[in-house]
């Protein structure tokens, strides 16, 4: 059972960046398909950003640009948002699964097998 702990959530005015960060503690996330992924009360969880085993990138349009998903040589997910409008304000989750479909399939949140609690993002206009 992978666990995940996100981090770095917060509050910011409009047009500014946070940086989000997601650990795994026992596991090697290089060796896992990881994504990001948000949701506000009411609505679908919608995937935000993906990042195969081997380094390619899935984002969603909305946030094409504007957020960048890495991983760093400590075994850490990040999730760099820059420019954030009210729009991003969500709760934001990282998830991993062991497959990678390297395609828009990786935003799709049902594929995903383990979850962290989240982390709440809110940008203020």
């Amino acid at each position: 059972q992978v666990q995940l702990v996100e981090s770095g959530g917060g509050s910011v005015q409009s047009g500014g960046s946070l940086r989000l960060s997601c650990t795994a503690p026992g596991y090697i996330i290089s060796t896992y398909c990881m994504g990001w992924f948000r949701q506000v009360p009411g609505k679908e969880r919608e995937g935000v950003a993906a990042l195969t085993a081997t380094g390619v990138t899935n984002y969603a349009e909305s946030v094409k640009g504007r957020f960048t998903i890495s991983r760093d040589n400590k075994n850490t997910l990040h999730l760099q948002m820059n420019s954030l409008k009210p729009e991003d304000t969500a709760m934001y989750y990282c998830a991993a699964d062991g497959i990678c479909y390297y395609n828009a399939h990786d935003l799709i949140p049902t594929r995903y097998k383990y979850w962290g609690q989240g982390t709440q993002v809110t940008v203020s206009s």
